[in-house]
């Protein structure tokens, strides 16, 4: 989940990305209408991380780095240079001169130190606190002894060097993910705990609406320092629409993306359908689908009943209901990521093995719990059909279907949630390496109040593994450093700290307002992406 065209560069565009020469063939003006569901629960960039927000919050804030559109690689943002130490371990980003946030007061080095000493700050509870573990001091600051970061050291007004403990192959990308935006700290201090509500930024969107249940409206930044950026005037981001509906009113023209994509009721009816092959989205991207398992609650904390677990879900059944939209997973790394083992098996599907392991952790005749799913469909269907799988060898599911963002505070509190399925929120990298598979799902920084690490498994030994990991900063180290995620990663399905279900592709459409075949567009939706880049030839 993930500033340009991706949320992070996760996802493998199917769609034509924007160059900056293209840009000055469009014309300026003209406003978008995105629908969702469920109303967004912040936008504030250290706290904000679902696919919903990530993209708006992209598009109001800036970071010292980015992606080049439609690809996934790393390009200058805030920072207009950058030099790395010999050793790797020092970074000194030279701020562009003049970009102003959206109170008017320009941005400086200052506000960099700010943003990163309080996302890593306990006290902000931020889920992505973790991506910065190797700047030197952040160990201090998460154990509450102290409250800046060493290692973020102001060396004049535009100048910014940051220092880390280890080198750290993943850093720039960390540098351009949603957590590393720039706030300013008055903006904070007057807001409090609802910043999220009132977003500074210097991104080229700022938020001109807000009206809880109904709607936001997003207005071009007259002012954002990339020129000619960007090219629609508003955004309008309709809530509470059912995605039924939503449909509906794309296509009579009166809304331009349902941002909860297409209906699954509907997938094969549209798909099929000659008169909207041209407005049918399909973006590839490195996704999994899974079922947690809290392993502070019992009986979640014995591996068998983890492993039993894996072995009840029919995960072929599960790909059916959603039209053979994905694949099914057997590690938590998709295919396509560097990392990847082709030849792990998984656990094969077998109720009577998952019964006997049931019984062998003493649990024969089965035992009761909670499975939470996202209510938007397809689900709380699936979850219907898990519910099913786990009663055929004795576990009895009851199935809690709430909003997103009540899934999502359940997961990060230690004692709420005994198992979710993680569709509608299951995870799409923030960038593309294996690492960002682990740290924040899997690793002990993401298994914190607020985490995304729902399984709250916590396992030092494969944490070192996974520093080790990323220490290897030598790209003649890259085919080393894949073999040493690969291990990690079946080290966790040894453990069954999840069950990987599957592998998704998204599919959403746009409008007819949004341009034919030849249109510029990119998938906002189930691809987060800067909404700066949001072109299209006919939007007028």
């Amino acid at each position: 989940m993930n500033k340009t065209l991706l949320a992070g560069a996760a996802a493998l565009l199917a769609a034509t990305a924007l160059t900056p020469a293209q840009a000055d063939d469009i014309k300026q003006g003209g406003s978008m209408i995105v629908t969702y569901k469920d109303d967004v629960s912040t936008l504030d960039p250290a706290i904000g991380y679902d696919w919903q927000n990530w993209s708006m919050i992209k598009s109001l804030f800036d970071g010292l780095m980015d992606y080049e559109p439609g690809t996934t690689n790393l390009m200058n943002d805030l920072a207009e240079d950058y030099t790395i130490s010999d050793d790797g371990k020092v970074f000194t980003f030279k701020l562009r001169e003049g970009v102003k946030f959206h109170n008017g007061r320009e941005l400086t080095a200052e506000d960099v130190k700010y943003s990163l000493d309080r996302v890593t700050n306990p006290e902000t509870q931020s889920p992505g606190a973790g991506f910065f573990g190797s700047i030197k001091g952040f160990d201090a600051v998460a154990a509450g002894d102290a409250d800046s970061l060493e290692g973020v050291t102001v060396v004049d007004p535009y100048t910014v060097k940051i220092e880390l403990s280890r080198p750290d192959a993943t850093f720039l990308h960390v540098m351009a993910i949603n957590f590393s935006s720039i706030v300013p700290k008055e903006a904070v201090e007057e807001w409090g705990a609802d910043f999220g509500k009132h977003p500074v930024g210097s991104g080229a969107f700022s938020l001109e609406e807000w009206t809880l249940g109904q709607r936001l409206v997003f207005k071009r930044n007259e002012d954002y320092w990339r020129a000619g950026v960007p090219k629609l005037d508003e955004i309008t981001f309709e809530v509470g629409q059912e995605p039924i509906v939503a449909l509906l009113r794309l296509q009579r023209g009166e809304a331009d993306i349902p941002g909860d994509g297409i209906p699954p009721a509907k997938f094969l009816e549209v798909t099929k359908d000659p008169q909207y092959k041209d407005l049918i989205i399909e973006g590839g991207q490195l996704h999994t689908g899974y079922v947690t398992m809290n392993v502070k609650m019992p009986p979640f904390d014995k591996p068998e009943v983890r492993k039993a677990v894996n072995m009840a879900i029919n995960k072929d059944r599960v790909v059916r209901i959603i039209n053979g939209r994905a694949v099914p997973a057997n590690q938590p790394l998709p295919p396509t990521m560097p990392g990847y083992d082709n030849n792990y098996e998984g656990y094969a599907y077998d109720p009577e093995a998952a019964k006997a392991l049931l019984a062998e952790a003493g649990l024969g005749d089965g035992f009761e719990t909670e499975l939470y799913v996202y209510n938007t469909d397809p689900n709380p269907r699936i979850a219907q059909a898990i519910q099913a799988d786990l009663a055929a060898i004795g576990i009895k599911a009851e199935i809690k279907a709430l909003a997103q963002a009540n899934v999502i505070a359940a997961g990060g509190e230690p004692d709420q949630a005994p198992m979710i399925w993680s569709g509608g929120m299951a995870w799409i990298a923030d960038f593309p390496d294996p690492s960002n598979f682990y740290g924040p799902i899997l690793g002990c920084a993401g298994a914190v109040k607020g985490g995304w690490n729902w399984s709250w498994y916590c396992n030092e030994e494969l944490d070192a593994l996974a520093t080790a990991a990323d220490s290897m900063t030598d790209p003649a180290q890259k085919a080393e450093r894949e073999e040493a995620w690969r291990k990690i990663f079946i080290a966790v399905m040894d453990d069954a700290a999840w069950a990987p279900v599957f592998h998704e592709q998204r599919f959403t459409m746009r409008s007819e307002r949004l341009g034919g075949p030849d249109a510029i567009f990119v998938d906002p939706v189930h691809i987060p992406v800067n909404y700066d880049y949001v072109w299209a030839k006919d939007v007028q």
